[in-house]
């Protein structure tokens, strides 16, 4: 692997990036509440003259204690910033309140994670989620969807579509430039990819390979959009390896779902999808790999959702560096036939073929 970071900054500076950290979950919840409040959304339309804590307290009938707690956190948070005893909102306050992306991080972390993360610590020496213990009695996070609350469901797909809804577009000529008439979609979930595909090549026909929870979801969108005929379904537990893929289909496709699992168990897909595939089909994965990124922001972000994986989801996977990927694709009996990076937010598309 090659290097990343380094150790450059102050003395100052690093005990006070410390002191980030130790107080972290409580400036989150201020910047939640500033955000859910309507604080922030006050300055927004009050940008050019501010807001003094009296009469944001009476707009939004909040008591002055409250808003002058929040506010006095939100200027160390750097959301805000006071002049002459009136509150302005900053450029960070403004994408926390306005930018979908920040919202879908935000609300997937207080809804999903927060209260589950605590279990960090013993997901990682049972090796195991448990942290999904406050939710209920399931083994992973995918067993638990279709009865999870509805609060936490909307946050948790709001954060897995943000992300494909943008690479999707990009995708599609890639996909189709082979003219194949038949694409397995492995781990499909609610059927969006496929239902996707069909709408945009009425000469393809789907299906959607996932668990039994999964794919009665995926029923329902199939039938809302009058596409039964063109999208099927297939049901199985994707980690029994004795279970062989279904044949004769010319691209197996996988998006962000390899990272759902384990390298041993990644490694048992691959090769089912080695014995699915006929000579000249290909494996088609769409993966975001936290070496491949552009910005300090999304290798973070990507970071910290693999805590995620630990804690709440299935205590054994990540996002992962490519070189792990790519290793496990050489020994599956694949090869990486082409990588084609940037798809989407911050997304690499890997094509894959029989040696």
């Amino acid at each position: 692997m090659e290097n990343y970071g380094s150790d450059s900054k102050s003395a100052l500076q690093a005990k006070y990036d410390a002191q980030k950290i130790a107080f972290g979950p409580i400036m989150f919840q201020a910047a939640m509440a500033l955000r859910n409040l309507g604080i922030l959304e006050y300055l927004l339309r009050k940008k050019r003259v501010g807001g003094d804590i009296k009469t944001i307290a009476n707009e939004l009938q909040l008591s002055e204690y409250g808003v002058k707690v929040l506010l006095e956190a939100g200027l160390s948070l750097e959301l805000v910033i006071i002049k002459n005893q009136k509150y302005y909102i900053t450029k960070t306050g403004y994408y926390v309140l306005s930018d979908k992306l920040t919202k879908v991080n935000m609300d997937f972390t207080q809804d999903v994670n927060y209260e589950g993360m605590m279990h960090l610590e013993s997901s990682i020496k049972k090796g195991k989620p448990e942290g999904l213990s406050v939710f209920g009695n399931w083994d992973t996070v995918y067993e638990a969807l279709s009865e999870l609350p509805q609060k936490v469901r909307k946050s948790w797909f709001a954060f897995d579509h943000y992300y494909s809804d943008y690479a999707f577009p990009e995708v599609l000529p890639h996909l189709f430039r082979s003219y194949p008439k038949k694409i397995l979609d492995v781990g499909g979930n609610t059927g969006k990819f496929s239902i996707f595909c069909a709408q945009n090549n009425e000469n393809v026909q789907m299906t959607i390979l996932d668990l039994p929870g999964q794919v009665q979801d995926a029923k329902k969108n199939i039938l809302n959009v009058g596409l039964d005929n063109r999208i099927s379904t297939h049901s199985l537990n994707l980690l029994d390896n004795s279970i062989p893929f279904p044949t004769g289909y010319d691209i197996i496709w996988m998006s962000q779902f390899l990272d759902c699992f384990s390298q041993e168990e990644i490694l048992g897909l691959l090769k089912r999808s080695y014995n699915a595939l006929g000579k000249d089909g290909a494996l088609y994965i769409l993966e975001t790999y936290w070496d491949k990124q552009e910005f300090e922001a999304s290798t973070y972000s990507l970071h910290a959702t693999s805590l995620y994986f630990t804690a709440i989801a299935n205590g054994n996977s990540q996002m992962y560096h490519s070189n792990d990927m790519f290793k496990l694709i050489e020994r599956s009996g694949l090869y990486v036939d082409e990588v084609i990076e940037n798809i989407g937010v911050s997304h690499t598309l890997t094509i894959c073929k029989k040696k």
